[in-house]
């Protein structure tokens, strides 16, 4: 696994392009669009925004997506720079600045391995889904570590292990659906097709083992890394910051139909976390 290969899918399958009908001409209906199903699906993204001061602070964000969430920091008071591996994601958020005419300091095109800014940039660092789709945690992790000031902090969302999505939805049901739809010879159509010819390729056995499983379970079946996380793993991989404060939020379970429904402070799948550099 490595980072070219990150690169390539998320090049060719921008962040929620899909869930509504993708980018054609007009880039304001899009982004209107994309942002109506984003915060209705994710509404506890705006609030846990909110919950920070980015008031004046220098905020460098990692992985912009469509820029939704670099939009909302931005109007909260945010002094906003943007880097994203991806120049799909590059263009669509400077697009979306652009348009809406939003003030920001820059947008560049590069990796959070070797990430193009001088020591002690930022107040603050925000990653909502990306981190954990790093390989190289550990190197990331050091330049994070350089990029951001004594005082600063870094909030980041990652994939929740303790979630109902990972412990029923993907460690059993979707697992034994693959296995049943196999032994069936029932290859369906979309992303269960894609699942099937996987397991084909790969073997059933190989591409149900969860340490190769949950990389095709979280963004669709074509990922090629992912990985979740509780608050000791967040320790263990980020040792140049202290954890202090995590929280989940988004009840969310595929295919199970409980999206949005009670309990994801308790068993949800966006697990958010402030970290202080030590």
């Amino acid at each position: 696994m490595n980072e070219a290969q990150v690169a390539d899918f998320w090049e060719t399958h921008p962040c929620g392009d899909h869930q509504v009908g993708g980018l054609k001409d007009d880039y304001l209906d899009f982004f209107d669009r994309y942002d109506a199903f984003r915060y209705a699906k994710e509404g506890h993204i705006l609030g846990c925004l909110d919950a920070i001061d980015w008031r004046g602070k220098k905020v460098l964000e990692i992985g912009l997506g469509q820029g939704a969430d670099s939009e909302q920091i931005i109007r909260r008071g945010g002094e906003w720079s943007g880097l994203d591996l991806t120049n799909e994601a590059v263009d669509r958020t400077r697009t979306r600045l652009g348009l809406r005419g939003l003030p920001f300091d820059e947008i560049r095109q590069g990796s959070i391995l070797d990430a193009p800014y001088p020591d002690d940039s930022f107040d603050i660092i925000f990653s909502h889904g990306v981190l954990h789709h790093v390989p190289d945690i550990a190197t990331a992790e050091k330049e994070l570590r350089r990029l951001i000031r004594d005082d600063g902090e870094l909030v980041v969302m990652m994939y929740a292990k303790w979630s109902l999505n990972y412990l029923l939805a993907i460690a059993v049901l979707r697992r034994l659906g693959l296995a049943a739809m196999m032994t069936m010879g029932m290859r369906g159509s979309g992303i269960y097709a894609e699942h099937y010819d996987n397991a084909k390729q790969a073997g059933l056995g190989e591409y149900l083992k969860m340490s190769n499983f949950i990389h095709r379970s979280t963004d669709g079946a074509g990922n090629p890394y992912s990985k979740v996380y509780d608050r000791a793993e967040l320790e263990k991989d980020f040792p140049h910051f202290r954890v202090t404060r995590t929280y989940k939020r988004f009840m969310y379970a595929p295919p199970l139909p409980v999206t949005n429904w009670p309990g994801g402070r308790l068993m949800g799948w966006h697990l958010w976390a402030h970290l202080k550099p030590r």
